[in-house]
């Protein structure tokens, strides 16, 4: 087996991984998650996002699902992605310092009963930490994302998943898994029917596996 070969089996069991222990300890958290959001957006809440390289991305993924849609039509949502704001982004930067660049946005945008999520992979950038300080002091919901605790940032917000892996690109990968799936709990709790090829899908596996026709039961 050559390296290259080698490594990507080890990139793949290292998200097999990380995503059965997401799978037995996260799912509930995330769902809820999706449950709350959409009981504030409808009603004129706001969800402001921010992460720092490909966890920015990873955060304007989510604002670009509750502007847009996810899987099926319904009405558009009130989402920012902080990072996103380049003008405010720079000036802020420049004027104050780069620990403050999302926390004097979070100051001007959110009010109290907003979400702020907040994504890391190593969960100690101090500008998120700031976030999550002002984000919670102003009567924000802050949630935090981020890789194996104890990390700062896990500390600071409300709630966190932690994906327990030692990889960046592995917690960034379950990030967009998990940011996913609060989507999905989103729609439903908002109305919205859930994609019928994926339902027919999970249907086809649960007759394929007993234990999985099981867990829909549950469900």
């Amino acid at each position: 087996m050559s390296t290259a070969l080698r490594v990507a089996h080890e990139h793949c069991q290292s998200l097999q991984d990380a995503l059965a222990h997401f799978r037995a300890e996260g799912l509930v958290q995330v769902t809820e998650w999706g449950r709350h959001l959409a009981a504030v957006l409808p009603v004129g809440g706001r969800l402001l996002a921010a992460g720092n390289g490909g966890s920015a991305a990873q955060a304007q993924h989510l604002t670009a699902e509750l502007v847009g849609r996810y899987r099926t039509e319904r009405p558009a949502y009130s989402a920012i992605a902080l990072h996103a704001e380049t003008s405010s982004l720079t000036a802020i930067g420049n004027d104050y310092g780069y620990d403050e660049v999302f926390s004097r946005q979070v100051e001007a945008h959110g009010r109290p009963g907003d979400v702020l999520v907040l994504l890391s992979t190593s969960g100690r950038s101090p500008n998120l930490v700031r976030a999550a300080d002002t984000g919670r002091a102003a009567g924000l919901r802050v949630w935090a994302m981020t890789g194996p605790r104890p990390n700062p940032l896990a500390a600071e917000a409300d709630e966190a998943l932690a994906i327990d892996s030692p990889s960046t690109a592995t917690v960034q990968e379950a990030h967009l898994v998990a940011l996913h799936l609060m989507c999905e709990s989103f729609d439903i709790a908002a109305g919205a029917e859930p994609d019928a090829a994926l339902g027919a899908t999970t249907a086809a596996g649960a007759e394929a596996d007993p234990e999985a026709a099981a867990r829909l039961a549950d469900h």
